[in-house]
């Protein structure tokens, strides 16, 4: 059979990456710190993943987990694994926990289709900029709140931090809650702060907390 000749060069669409338009042919071609979340095959965990990847090598990688136990030492192998690593090495590495690896998948999705957090960023972020997800505390925000029927709400941790107390109203109603930041207290201790000082900086509370706005009752909410 006869060749026919090609006509015109239809390259890969741009897509917008740190300020820029690029042509994505290679691993190199690709820049941009993006974050996402994976859950393992029984889904009885997720991983929050952050990337940031330099010119198609990851350069950064914060790894949050919550689940089951073991993804804490799964996270640890990961965060040793995936830094140097190209996009594409990432992908098809073990990532030890599927959650992580999930979280991988489709963080590669987003960064080679454009959708990253940096997009129109000229330049991107500089590495290091991943770990400010984390604020000042340098602990990962988790939200943990049980509830029954029978006995209603428990809030455990808040964004704020570990939950001491619930105030509850005349009507055994939630208005507020005290708080520990133990991230803000550690940190403190770890610079020759006493630890009952220490505690007492970084205790605060929420709402209606005080007796003067209606809080009638204050109660442990892991004891009481």
């Amino acid at each position: 059979m006869c060749p026919v000749a090609k006509g015109a060069y239809h390259g890969p669409a741009p897509i917008p990456e740190e300020g820029k338009w690029v042509q994505v042919k290679e691993n190199k071609d690709i820049s941009g710190l993006t974050h996402g979340v994976g859950w393992c095959a029984p889904q009885q965990g997720a991983c929050k993943l952050t990337l940031n990847v330099k010119n198609g090598v990851i350069e950064e990688a914060l790894v949050e987990t919550v689940g089951c136990s073991g993804m804490t030492h799964s996270a640890a192998m990961a965060a040793e694994i995936l830094q140097g690593k190209t996009l594409l090495e990432a992908l098809n590495t073990d990532l030890v926990c599927d959650a992580i690896n999930v979280a991988m998948r489709e963080l590669f999705l987003q960064i080679a289709y454009g959708r990253s957090q940096t997009a129109f960023s000229e330049g991107g972020l500089p590495i290091g900029a991943g770990l400010e997800d984390l604020g000042k505390p340098f602990r990962s925000l988790v939200g943990t709140m049980y509830g029954t029927r029978k006995k209603g709400a428990r809030y455990l941790e808040m964004a704020e931090g570990y939950v001491t107390k619930l105030a509850l109203d005349k009507d055994s109603q939630i208005i507020g809650y005290g708080f520990v930041n133990l991230g803000k207290m550690m940190n403190a201790i770890r610079k020759g702060a006493d630890a009952n000082e220490a505690l007492k900086a970084a205790s605060g509370h929420y709402g209606r907390f005080a007796e003067a706005d209606g809080a009638v009752k204050f109660i442990d909410p892991r004891e009481e």
